[in-house]
């Protein structure tokens, strides 16, 4: 098997058994750059896993611009890539035009559905997962109040705000929820310095739990709420592990594995629309040696019986994208 340089714009064949042609996958990645330690990073993950294992290579990019995203997809699907993985809703109106001209390429888009023949649309339950991390929160506060940093605007974001509000409800009617969004452009994403503002901000107000759903910029969120002495909440990626005692727990959304299992699946990816929520295995809270100690048996008990109960139907947390609505504030 021939190696591949992973850069954009190299065009190879990668030749096994007699002849055969296996094509190589790609990875384009949001704005924000791969190691954000949280979506970016997610989506790297799985793909260096599926690298590791099979010894096969893939090729990437981390966007630079909003004006890359268009010529990204071209330049790997005329390059024979397949299939071609894209982090991020913001990639769905250019795939929406980019997917109809390559019908022999399959793409994947995660956070975004696109209907197209050849497109594989993975959207994720995120409003459960940030309802059991809300119920978390609520119960390790000791002011009643707690906090939630969001990053763009977006409807997709105040799904995940909404989730965590009516669980902090849930928990404790009583609490107080702080919310507030970093911003209305794609650098919302990756501000970690605003971040940090906006989490002291929460902190005078009586916050001592912080939630950040904002990829780069949740990094300010939890290095200012481990500054003042708080707990905060990470997001997509495992990020207990970045401040040890401080981060209560990470509402893992697995991204990792969304790009893992469309890289196995090669040019045979099925398309269509696929939902993951904590049914499917595709959202959870984390526990591990850095966040177990914080963590009480009580807290652990309530939570894990709203999951079985969401997970039966029996307990039904409101997607905001469905309306754009939220029943709690």
């Amino acid at each position: 098997m021939s190696l591949i340089t992973k850069i954009l714009g190299t065009a190879a064949a990668v030749a096994i058994g007699a002849g055969a042609a296996l094509a190589e996958p790609a990875m384009i990645y949001d704005l924000g750059g791969k190691f954000d330690k949280s979506f970016n990073e997610a989506a790297f993950g799985g793909a260096e896993r599926w690298s590791e294992e099979t010894g096969g290579s893939y090729r990437e990019i981390e966007l630079q611009s909003e004006a890359q995203r268009e010529q990204a997809l071209r330049r790997f699907a005329e390059a024979g890539l397949n299939p071609i993985v894209m982090a991020g809703f913001a990639f769905g109106s250019v795939l929406e035009e980019v997917a109809p001209d390559y019908p022999d390429t399959k793409f994947q888009i995660i956070d975004m559905v696109v209907e197209a023949d050849n497109v594989r649309s993975l959207v994720f339950s995120e409003h459960e997962g940030s309802y059991l991390v809300g119920m978390m929160a609520a119960m390790a506060s000791e002011t009643g109040t707690v906090g939630f940093v969001g990053g763009m605007d977006i409807p997709l974001i105040r799904k995940f705000a909404c989730g965590y509000v009516q669980g902090v409800m849930a928990a404790n009617p009583d609490a107080t929820v702080i919310q507030n969004m970093t911003g209305t452009t794609p650098a919302a994403w990756n501000d970690p310095v605003k971040g940090g503002e906006l989490t002291r901000a929460q902190i005078s107000q009586g916050a001592d739990v912080i939630y950040a759903a904002a990829g780069g910029t949740g990094v300010g969120v939890l290095q200012t709420a481990a500054d003042e002495d708080i707990l905060s909440i990470g997001v997509d990626s495992n990020q207990n592990y970045l401040h040890p005692g401080q981060v209560l727990t990470s509402m893992v959304k697995r991204v990792d594995v969304a790009v893992y299992d469309a890289f196995k699946a090669g040019p045979d990816l099925e398309t269509g629309v696929f939902v993951l929520g904590l049914a499917e295995g595709g959202v959870d809270y984390a526990v591990d040696e850095h966040n177990e100690d914080l963590l009480t048996e009580e807290m652990i008990a309530a939570v894990e019986d709203a999951k079985a109960k969401i997970i039966a139907g029996e307990l039904v947390v409101h997607d905001y994208m469905s309306d754009n609505t939220c029943p709690v504030k």
